[in-house]
């Protein structure tokens, strides 16, 4: 396990103590406001301390960005003092803590957002089950939104965050402007691929922007990114290697993908020769340290994913054991709780809401 114990430092001098990080997972836990629970610190004080950083779960920076009940939010300055106590929380041991910041765009409803329309690319539903028609943004209300991600930003330094993670994966607002699905723009802000980057480039550039004249030490910047959507149209993997080889050269610190399972392989016959994390690896080059992330349960799977990417993602296997990154690092694999039972649950600070990542982890009987 060597390479999982090795210290990784980012361009801006940050440093994990290890390569393991916890990866963002939606836990429904924060106040109908968005400010963060007791349950939600004890949720995530229980898996800090041996990983080398946690990510959080989304937080939105406006309030027509929320995406769901319970979601954490960093939409204004009065969530300052809840997320300071939540950088607090996770901030032990050395683990660092990384806000991830979102908007939900077309992925939420009214009924969440209290009557309004939701907003997106265009006013192009999403491809689910009872899914609105989304109000398509003005031009003049994009620059906003920016602004808002910048905002979001500012509040995470000042809450005392080691970083903050822009959230353009598992199709919500960002990526809906990358994506020919969502996007159907005729202005500067769509059309063809260089349009549909333009929205990403202005938001990765106006936090790197932020960040820079913060004068903030040490406070990084990732950007976790889908490969492939199902729609059609919809992004494949020939769009992600155009969006991954320009966010590379950016002044960020790390890139971050998003997938079920680590060995993947395209949908796109022209890249299937190797799985969908190599191709993006061999794309960066060296230029950004790459996350992986998909399904890792064992030591073994974690160090495979470290053959294609700097850092690796723990989701559910970190539900079930808390302690799942100590285990594997001093060789005591072998005592790793692989499954939980419904009498676990307040244990591990496990509510009924997050039961979707651990399909397939539970004994059949007792979830």
């Amino acid at each position: 396990m060597t390479k999982l114990n090795q210290s990784l430092t980012f361009t801006r001098g940050l440093t994990l103590k290890n390569r393991v990080v916890m990866a963002p997972m939606t836990n429904r836990m924060s106040f109908f406001d968005g400010v963060v629970t007791k349950d939600e610190l004890a949720y995530y004080h229980l898996r800090s301390g041996e990983v080398g950083a946690v990510i959080t779960a989304a937080a939105n920076v406006l309030d027509n960005g929320k995406g769901w009940e319970g979601e954490l939010s960093v939409s204004s300055d009065s969530m300052i003092p809840s997320l300071t106590r939540l950088a607090d929380t996770i901030k032990q041991n050395g683990t660092k803590a990384i806000l991830q910041i979102f908007h939900g765009g077309r992925m939420t409803n009214s009924s969440i957002l209290r009557g309004i329309q939701p907003v997106s690319a265009s006013a192009i539903p999403a491809e689910r089950d009872n899914a609105e028609i989304p109000r398509a943004l003005k031009a003049e209300e994009i620059p906003q939104i920016i602004e808002a991600f910048k905002d979001a930003t500012r509040r995470a330094i000042q809450a005392g965050f080691d970083g903050v993670e822009l959230h353009g994966a598992n199709t919500y607002l960002i990526q809906q402007f990358f994506s020919p699905h969502s996007n159907r723009r005729d202005d500067e802000w769509g059309g063809n691929i260089e349009k549909r980057f333009k929205f990403i480039e202005e938001l990765v550039d106006g936090v790197i922007e932020t960040v820079d004249n913060s004068r903030a030490e040490k406070f990084i910047i990732g950007y976790r990114f889908s490969p492939e959507e199902y729609e059609t149209p919809g992004i494949r993997l020939k769009d992600t290697l155009y969006l991954v080889d320009h966010l590379a050269d950016k002044k960020l610190d790390y890139l971050h993908i998003s997938l079920r399972d680590y060995e993947l392989v395209s949908r796109s016959k022209d890249y299937q020769e190797k799985s969908i994390l190599q191709y993006i690896h061999q794309k960066i080059d060296g230029r950004l340290p790459l996350i992986g992330v998909g399904d890792v349960r064992t030591g073994d799977d974690a160090n495979k994913v470290l053959n294609d990417a700097e850092l690796v993602a723990i989701g559910r296997a970190i539900l079930i054991d808390p302690h799942w990154t100590y285990k594997v690092l001093s060789g005591n694999e072998d005592t790793i709780r692989s499954y939980i039972a419904s009498q676990d649950r307040e244990e591990l600070v496990l509510p009924e809401t997050i039961t979707g990542f651990l399909e397939g982890m539970m004994p059949e009987r007792l979830r």
